[in-house]
């Protein structure tokens, strides 16, 4: 895989790039402790692949609300492994899923090809210049707060503004760190320090967020927000998060992170016929 661009490694598919999630973590809000061993986080994530997913991002701590942080030591026993068995096993680009500098580190160090950081930066200050000089592809997202505290009462005078102006900043810092601008991607982060109004304007705000021409990932598989509008437990969430992942492409979302990447794959390939 080419670390040259998210433009190359989209190519010329009119289609979102699918992100498939990987929870190598035992406490993880939808899947935590069916994948905490290598071996079923590998074959859980060649299963994706074969479903038609475009990256495996691989996690090893739960940023879910309330989630207490994870050591470097344990993170890194849980994802290195994987990703390094991965490389060998999988054509695909593979994430990591980390604020850490040193985890990632390690993980582009074991063959990962992209840095996912829900802090974009601002957890660890040496991650600007980690990924730098690994010319990686990098993703960064917004969050008010930190996973601990973050839905505890979050506010803004204007979400859609307030998020906007904190990524553009963000990504600006990181291209003055050596980070290229074509390798950089953002993602509004919903159910990071957002209420479900603020969700569904950050939503409702892709084409704005695609501005300044970074792409835009959308994260927002299963998560709570349905069960609070919809009453729908966790293992319900499937069809409504296939209308957002709609939504999202139809407002120009770039990359969507998901779990059921075959059911999302085949709703946006009928999606893409509709629209021709």
């Amino acid at each position: 895989m080419t670390r040259e661009s998210w433009k190359k490694l989209r190519g010329d598919r009119n289609l979102p790039l699918l992100m498939g999630i990987v929870n190598v973590t035992p406490d993880s809000f939808f899947d935590g402790g069916r994948y905490n061993r290598v071996d079923a986080a590998v074959d859980h994530a060649l299963h994706l692949a074969a479903d038609g997913a475009d990256i495996l991002d691989i996690g090893g701590e739960s940023t879910k609300p309330g989630a207490e942080p994870v050591s470097l030591e344990d993170e890194l026993a849980r994802v290195i492994p994987v990703i390094s068995r991965l490389k060998r096993e999988c054509n695909l680009p593979i994430s990591i899923d980390t604020y850490k500098s040193r985890v990632a580190n390690a993980a582009l160090e074991a063959g990962a090809d992209i840095v996912n950081d829900i802090s974009f930066g601002t957890f660890d200050k040496e991650m600007f210049s980690t990924v730098a000089a690994s010319n990686s592809l990098y993703v960064g997202m917004h969050i008010q707060g930190t996973p601990r505290n973050m839905q505890k009462n979050p506010h803004y005078e204007n979400v859609l503004r307030e998020v906007s102006a904190f990524l553009f900043q963000q990504a600006n810092q990181a291209e003055n760190a050596g980070i290229l601008r074509n390798r950089i991607a953002i993602d509004p982060g919903i159910g990071f320090g957002k209420n479900d109004s603020h969700n569904l304007s950050l939503l409702r705000g892709v084409r704005e967020l695609k501005e300044d021409g970074y792409p835009v990932l959308i994260g927002a598989s299963r998560k709570s927000m349905m069960g609070r509008l919809l009453g729908l437990p966790t293992e319900d969430r499937l069809a409504p998060s296939i209308a957002i992942a709609i939504f999202s492409a139809e407002r120009g979302a770039d990359i969507i992170r998901v779990h059921d990447v075959l059911e999302t794959r085949t709703a946006l390939k009928m999606w893409g016929y509709l629209s021709e």
